[in-house]
């Protein structure tokens, strides 16, 4: 199998060092159980380490001295696998969803936008606005400023403006975030029916 250049495979993993590949010649020692051994030469921890049938890990190098670990190396990889991976758990995704609208828009129209918007705000995502003046239309700003005030206004009961409405060259833009207290009532509504 050819693995394509740019692209790591998915074992990819940070090395970790250990053993003889300690450069340092002084080192803090911890035991499994993260217990304080005390500062002692690398030799002193490695023949310690191998006495007890575990590897020495370095666990913070910038510390002076740099502070290691007896503990099985396997052992090790595994629990810093393990916390990546609950971190990537507990990091909040929160997508940005964007809704375009006209200066000259219908009333059926600026209420299907309206329901999206909704939609998207009390799923827990932020929602930028974007008005794209084409050709003449731009000489009445004053209708897009109407139609964005008109949606921030329809949804401020479970919205704040993040960024207020504003002029980038020829669009019009402004963004909205969900009222934090409601979605974490949402969220919560969710958990309780699991």
């Amino acid at each position: 199998m050819r693995i394509k250049p740019g692209k790591k495979s998915s074992s990819f993993q940070k090395r970790v060092t250990a053993n003889l590949l300690i450069r340092s010649t002084e080192v803090r020692v911890l035991t499994e159980r993260g217990e304080m051994v005390g500062v002692m030469s690398r030799d002193e921890a490695l023949t310690q380490a191998r006495d007890a049938g575990k590897d020495l890990v370095l666990i913070n190098e910038k510390a002076t001295p740099p502070i290691v670990k007896i503990i099985d190396l396997a052992k090790f990889k595994y629990q810093e696998q393990q916390k990546k991976s609950q971190s990537r758990k507990t990091a909040k995704i929160q997508s940005i969803k964007e809704v375009r609208l006209t200066p000259f828009m219908s009333d059926g129209d600026f209420i299907s936008r309206l329901n999206k918007v909704s939609k998207f705000l009390k799923k827990g995502d932020k929602v930028r606005l974007t008005l794209l003046f084409k050709g003449r239309a731009i000489t009445k700003k004053e209708f897009g400023y109407d139609i964005f005030e008109r949606a921030i206004e329809a949804t401020k009961e479970y919205s704040i403006v993040e960024v207020a409405p504003k002029m980038m060259g020829k669009k019009l833009m402004a963004q909205l975030m969900p009222i934090p207290s409601r979605v974490q009532a949402k969220k919560g509504i969710t958990n309780e029916k699991n």
